[in-house]
C-alpha cells in the first residue's frame, strides 16, 4: 500500500495481497481521519460481504473467490469508541459477468485498487443500537 495526502483528500493505492479495510483503517489512524467519504475501484480474488437479515437481526455472510473486478467501493469513515470505523459497500463482477456485493467485511486485492478518501471537518461517532442490531451514527 502507498498513499498520498492532497489537502482534504487522500489517494490510496493498494497492491496485490493488501486487505482493503485493514489498509484504510491504518491510513485513518496515521492521518488522524475521523470523518470521510470513501470511493474506489480495483480487483479482488477473495471477498467477504454480507446482507443484513432484518428478521434475524444479523448479517448473512457470503464469501467469494476468483477473479472479480471491483466496480464500486463506496462508504464512509466515522469513529466508534474513539477509533476509526469503516462502513463500506462493494459491488464486483466475476469473469462470467455475475455481479455480487453487499456490506464489505474484508477483501484481498488481486491486482491493484485505487481508493479516494475525502476528509470532512469534524467527527461523527457510532454506537451499537440493540434494537436494530447495528452500529448506528449518533450526533
Amino acid at each position: 500500500m502507498e498513499y498520498k495526502v492532497f489537502d482534504e483528500d487522500i489517494v490510496v493505492r493498494l497492491d496485490k495481497g493488501d486487505e482493503i479495510a485493514k489498509c484504510l483503517l491504518e491510513v485513518a489512524e496515521k492521518e488522524g481521519v475521523t470523518l470521510a467519504s470513501v470511493a474506489g475501484i480495483g480487483a479482488t480474488d477473495d471477498l467477504n460481504v454480507g446482507v443484513f437479515d432484518l428478521d434475524a437481526g444479523e448479517y448473512k455472510r457470503l464469501h467469494y473467490t476468483g477473479n472479480h473486478e471491483i466496480n464500486s467501493l463506496v462508504g464512509n469513515l466515522t469513529t466508534k469508541d474513539g477509533k476509526p470505523y469503516l462502513h463500506l459497500h462493494i459491488t464486483c463482477t466475476d469473469v462470467n459477468g455475475k455481479v455480487v456485493g453487499g456490506h464489505l467485511f474484508d477483501a484481498r486485492i488481486s491486482l491493484t485498487a485505487e481508493i479516494f478518501v475525502h476528509k470532512l471537518k469534524g467527527s461523527v461517532n457510532r454506537k451499537y443500537d440493540e434494537t436494530l442490531g447495528i452500529n448506528r451514527i449518533t450526533f
